[in-house]
């Protein structure tokens, strides 16, 4: 009896562990019901409809692109895009024949896209007018049609390379289209329905539309008028010198704007896919090479500054310079022979600039190369800048590197890095990052671009004397074809060799000039680069004359009258010829003719003057004597730099 009663109180012990067990249980499952029906109601709600909902997205209206006249080049009008629900479709293949016909699509690729399991598919994005009313005359159940819109260009391919274009998705592929894609793009909005299990619409549920919101507007730097005026010369030029490649940049030397961007062979930006790759890349930015004798108005600013030269220094020119055991080549076969400061850039002597760029070494010349931004981006707001390249000072770069560099080879740089020192020189040596956009329009208001800010590189005393350099160049020197009369250019040519497998070509060369206008208040700077010009390649006979045709026609543009030329004031003289002469007979000569001498070198008897005997020049302005050659010994001869 005892065993029994003790384990009828264990049944009982278990059973009613077991009784709690299933109440805690039934408390827990209720609590968690409670929890899901009315604490997360809301929640759960929101997710049965969303999982209900089909999304169709619709796209914000892209941002115009405006000259900074107010000419819009790039706009987007109305379009609209078609789009099936596969579930819907009631007959796939004959509403796959439909579509192709009134679409011009492949019959196949619409019926693969109506036969995919998927909630929605786009049949075909930018659409006409015309084919839209079709597909919707049509009434083919589970296709519809959203607005989109369409990228048109009012007046043609205006700097195509500089806009770039857009997708079908409405996104910036290329060029500003690209750089600024974020800000034209705007908010997409969408189109909203509600769906059964086998993804049909529900015929009184959820239906919905909300537009998407346009992006912000730009306002280009660049001048549709100035822009035709360059796009007409630099095809002009290239197809007149048989080059292959052809650029003209122009910009505001004050601000960095940039005026005109125009490059030939180019393409047209409504139908891009049919032109070459090569013909979209916007070179100015992305593409490097050696500017040549250009770069020797940088060289002078550099050597000014760091007081290696002075408009007193002189140099007599045998017509080679030898460097390390290579001999460097004036491209005036013979030499210039006794040359003033100013006339080694009226004369472009290649010997000179080299000794500058020695006598600067890399200590010195690299650093200053580094303030005018050469090999480092600028900051240009545009896609793929090219940084170019400047050795940094080592033992491993050999002093010829630096003589090189002196007249412009050696490193390279993107046109727009040489413009914008050309730039900065025109500017008192105020430098300025070059850039497309002016401003950005908003519905909150207009902004300013993300542009670096101006800085001073060179002093204002050194920028003048570059800029009389430079306007002899044009009054003087190797340039003279260059000259707009009336608007007083400065400026400098370029004839530098292509490298080719480490080279430089014999055959190939890129011709160029770079400058502004006018001398004594610059508003525009310009570059003109010709690739690989067949016959004369000469920067002095193909390139300068570009230059003068492009002065005289934007200057109306941007409301700098002609003026007419004034004299000088100045007597003019003939100077004496005292070669041959002793110092003091030299000096007794000139001082009778009322000139001031300049003796360079320590020798007894004259070997050359600048300017020379029989020349006419202002009465009480220096006479440059050498007594000296300055020979140096003879060695291996270096591949001869083209100059001029």
């Amino acid at each position: 009896m005892r065993r029994k009663g003790v384990s009828t109180v264990l049944v009982q012990q278990r059973v009613m562990l077991m009784l709690f067990g299933v109440m805690l249980f039934t408390l827990l499952l209720v609590g968690r019901l409670a929890y899901l029906q009315i604490a997360r109601n809301q929640f759960f709600q929101a997710k049965a409809v969303e999982q209900r909902i089909q999304r169709i997205p619709v796209e914000g209206r892209r941002g115009t692109i405006y000259d900074r006249n107010g000419i819009p080049l790039a706009v987007s009008v109305n379009a609209t895009s078609v789009y099936a629900v596969p579930a819907e479709v009631e007959n796939k293949e004959h509403t796959a024949r439909v579509l192709a016909g009134i679409l011009d699509l492949d019959y196949d690729a619409v019926l693969a896209r109506l036969s995919k399991r998927t909630a929605s598919e786009w049949i075909k994005k930018k659409v006409s007018l015309e084919e839209t009313e079709a597909v919707i005359r049509a009434n083919l159940p589970g296709v519809g049609v959203v607005d989109s819109s369409e990228r048109v260009y009012p007046y043609g391919s205006v700097a195509p390379q500089v806009l770039g274009f857009v997708g079908v998705d409405n996104q910036g592929l290329e060029g500003i289209e690209l750089y600024y894609d974020s800000i034209l793009r705007g908010t997409p909005g969408q189109a909203v329905f509600e769906r059964d299990a086998v993804g049909k619409a529900i015929p009184d549920g959820i239906r919905g539309y909300v537009p998407g919101s346009p992006g912000a507007d730009l306002v280009l730097t660049i001048d549709y008028y100035i822009q035709q005026v360059a796009q007409r010369e630099v095809e002009r030029a290239t197809r007149e010198t048989g080059s292959r490649l052809g650029l003209i940049v122009i910009t505001d030397p004050k601000t960095g704007e940039i005026l005109a961007n125009a490059i030939y062979p180019t393409f047209d930006i409504e139908n891009f896919s049919a032109y070459p790759v090569a013909n979209r890349r916007n070179i100015a930015v992305t593409d490097t090479y050696e500017p040549g004798s250009t770069f020797k108005a940088v060289t002078m600013a550099v050597a000014l500054e760091e007081g290696v030269a002075t408009v007193n220094t002189g140099f007599f020119d045998p017509g080679y310079i030898t460097v390390s055991g290579w001999r460097i080549r004036c491209w005036h076969r013979g030499g210039h022979g006794p040359q003033s400061f100013f006339e080694t850039l009226q004369n472009s002597c290649n010997p000179f600039y080299a000794k500058l760029g020695m006598d600067l070494g890399g200590e010195r010349f690299y650093p200053n190369l580094l303030e005018f931004n050469f090999g480092s981006k600028m900051g240009v707001d545009f896609p793929g800048e090219a940084p170019g390249t400047v050795h940094a000072p080592s033992s491993k770069v050999p002093l010829v590197t630096w003589a090189n560099i002196g007249f412009g080879q050696g490193l390279t740089m993107t046109p727009l890095q040489l413009l914008a020192a050309f730039g900065a020189i025109a500017n008192d040596g105020i430098y300025s990052v070059p850039h497309y956009v002016r401003e950005i329009v908003t519905p909150e208001g207009t902004i300013g671009p993300e542009v670096p800010p101006q800085r001073r590189v060179i002093s204002s005393a050194t920028a003048e004397i570059v800029k009389e350099a430079l306007r002899r160049v044009i009054t003087r020197g190797s340039a003279k074809r260059a000259e707009a009369p009336g608007y007083f250019v400065a400026g400098k040519t370029g004839t530098a060799q292509v490298v080719e497998n480490g080279r430089y070509s014999h055959s190939k060369t890129v011709t160029s000039f770079a400058g502004f206008a006018p001398v004594h208040d610059p508003q525009m700077a310009a570059l003109l680069v010709l690739w690989e010009p067949q016959g004369a390649f000469f920067g002095g006979i193909i390139a300068a004359p570009v230059f003068s045709r492009l002065t005289q026609q934007v200057m109306p543009f941007l409301g700098v009258e002609r003026q007419a030329l004034a004299e000088s004031g100045y007597p003019q003289v003939t100077v004496p010829d005292v070669v041959g002469l002793t110092v003091a007979e030299a000096r007794k000569a000139l001082q009778e003719a009322q000139f001031v001498v300049e003796l360079i070198g320590e020798g007894e008897r004259v070997v050359g003057q600048a300017p020379a005997g029989g020349d006419k020049a202002n009465r009480d302005s220096e006479v440059f004597v050498f007594t000296d050659t300055d020979y140096l010994p003879a060695a291996t001869d270096w591949p001869e730099p083209f100059g001029v």
